[in-house]
């Protein structure tokens, strides 16, 4: 079985994730962005404390 078959097969059991970021001291999620702020926050950064 490929890759994609197997992807297919899963689709159903699929659940979609809401990624949160903090702005301006609270938690907002990204898909809420305008076009140009998603893109600044595809731009970012990650680290590890």
């Amino acid at each position: 079985m490929t890759r994609e078959q197997k992807l297919e097969k899963l689709q159903s059991k699929r659940q979609k994730c809401i990624v949160y970021t903090r702005v301006m001291g609270y938690h907002r999620p990204v898909e809420s962005f305008n076009i140009g702020k998603i893109g600044e926050h595809k731009q970012r950064k990650q680290f590890v404390e």
